[in-house]
Order: C-alpha cells, then structure tokens, then sequence
C-alpha cells in the first residue's frame, strides 16, 4: 500500500469521524450547566463550612441567581435546542414519552426530550426560588440577607426556613437527574456529560437541520452582564436590614 492510499485513508477516517457528530449545545449553555453546578456546591459547602463563610456562602447565591435568570432569558432568546419552546412539552407529551422510555422504544431528541425538560423546569425554578429566598433571610444571630431590610422580620424568618427547606427538595431532584444521567449512559449507550462538555452528540440522534451553527455568544455575554449589573444595581440600592420592622 503506497504513502497515497495511506494518506487518502487518513483523510477518509477523520471525515467519517467529523460526521459522525454534530453540535447541538451552544457555548453558553454548556457553561451556564457546570457554573451553576459550582455554585449549588459552593453554596452548599460554605454553608456547611459556617458563619465565617457567610460572605462566600451569599456570593455562590448571586451566582446561582444570575445563572438562573440568565438560562431563562436565554431559554427565550437563546440558540435552537435552548429555547423552552423547542424542548417543552405539555403533561400528555411528556407521560407518553415516560411510558415510552419505560418500555425501552423512546423517540431519541436532539436536545432535551421531554422527561429532561421537565428537570430543567423543576431546577431552574428551585434553585432560583431558594436562592432568592436567601437574600432575605435572617439568621438572628449574626447575619442577614442582603435584601432583608426589604420586608419585615416576621417575613424575612419565614424566606429563611424556606430557603433551608428548599434544599432538600433541590437535594432529590438532583440525585433523580444524575439517576437519569446515568441510566442514559449504561442503559441506552448516550453520553450526556460528554454532549454537555463538547456540545457535540452522535449523528444517529441529530439531524443534519438540528445542528446548530452558531453558539450566538454576543448575545449571550450581553445577557449575563444586563442581569449582573441589574442585581448589582438591586443590591447597591437595598435599604439596611436594620431598619426598624414596624416600617414595613
């Protein structure tokens, strides 16, 4: 065999490779997914850590705040698969695809199949729920909410136990996603944590007009700066947590 046929096989081998998967997560999404990621755990280790990381345990809570509001905008104005109306299904949908699943026939989905989509529904609502309750909490002893001073001690106690029990809720639903991960993996040969770090899954499951061409990262570096400078602002602007209860 000359150098020429070795060459031209070469070359044949890395074009196969090349089509055999296709991009489908967007830059922005695959960042956003392992930040907030960091920031759940961040947020649950300095907590655990104590009230000497108190500080660092409230930045891990912007942070989560920021990446939730972001992934909703972007869920709105982001690339094809991010956009909630091309992986959201409606209750019958999403039973129909369980059953399917189940059953070991389910239609494959270039993004997030239904089951999936209901995960990052639950998520992205518990995580911001619970974040945002944390900025009015009161721990009666040594630290406060930054938005505390917003409403009155009573409530700022009430944000503050649902801000602890939330994560408990948070905790489960986790370990359901991670389950399902896992059982994509082993069960049906489909390597999520891969697609969600390279952007790329196999040609069988995408299509040739459902791969993306374009993360849109000007968009999106625009809408992550216009939410933190809006928090920014919003915090800049809290009145003092000291402030007299019987005010508001």
């Amino acid at each position: 065999m000359t150098t020429l046929d070795n060459n031209l096989q070469t070359q044949a081998r890395q074009d196969t490779q090349g089509a055999e998967h296709r991009l489908v997560w967007d830059w922005p999404v695959r960042l956003f997914h392992w930040s907030l990621v960091a920031a759940f755990v961040g947020a649950f280790v300095t907590n655990r850590l104590g009230v000497a990381y108190f500080k660092y345990h409230v930045w891990c809570g912007y942070a989560v705040i920021t990446l939730v509001t972001f992934r909703v905008l972007w869920g709105l104005f982001g690339t094809k698969h991010a956009r909630f109306w091309n992986f959201v299904r409606g209750p019958r949908a999403t039973l129909r695809y369980a059953r399917e699943f189940w059953r070991g026939y389910a239609e494959s989905h270039a993004g997030h199949n239904p089951l999936g989509a209901l995960m990052v529904l639950l998520l992205l609502g518990a995580l911001g729920a619970q974040a945002a309750f944390g900025l009015f909490s009161n721990d009666e002893i040594f630290n406060v909410g930054p938005l505390a001073g917003y409403v009155s001690k009573q409530t700022s106690l009430l944000l503050t136990s649902l801000h602890r029990r939330t994560f408990y809720w948070i905790a489960a639903a986790v370990a359901i996603h991670v389950a399902a991960v896992l059982l994509h993996v082993v069960g049906k040969r489909e390597n999520l944590v891969r697609a969600m770090i390279t952007g790329r899954k196999g040609a069988h499951a995408v299509a040739p007009h459902d791969e993306i061409a374009s993360s849109r990262g000007w968009l999106a570096v625009a809408l992550a700066a216009g939410v933190a400078t809006a928090l920014a602002l919003l915090l800049h602007f809290a009145p003092s947590a000291e402030a007299d209860p019987g005010e508001f």
